[in-house]
């Protein structure tokens, strides 16, 4: 599986054909305090935010409504939900990370159910 640490990076977003249909910029999210800091208390994002590893999450004390995206190991996309605040995310079997965006994003971005992304981490 794939390990990530804090930090910065881009987005690569694949459409079913291979074509880069975006490139988003990216708050990965990798360890636990970060994962659990996530987006709350935010009142929008620029981007996304991977949270790794991680197969579900929860909109308590969110200030906006967002779309989730779960990965599986490949960093395919198995399921796409918008949700709004104060709710709890089933988890997904075998999604293995998360990512999260202001909602409508994603469907602006071509990311669905079977679009592969890739994350490129802004060197240190």
């Amino acid at each position: 599986m794939v390990r990530w640490r804090d930090g910065r990076g881009e987005l690569v977003v694949r459409g079913p054909d291979g074509a880069v249909s975006a490139r988003v910029p990216l708050e990965i999210a990798a360890s636990y305090r970060a994962r659990t800091r996530g987006l709350l208390g935010r009142d929008s994002l620029d981007g996304a935010l991977l949270l790794s590893p991680a197969n579900s999450i929860h909109t308590f004390r969110m200030r906006m409504p967002i779309d989730v995206a779960y990965l599986d190991r490949r960093l395919r996309v198995v399921s796409v939900r918008t949700m709004p605040p104060g709710r709890l995310g089933r988890p997904r079997l075998r999604a293995r990370h998360v990512i999260e965006a202001e909602a409508g994003a994603m469907e602006g971005w071509g990311l669905g159910v079977g679009s592969v992304v890739e994350v490129v981490r802004e060197e240190d």
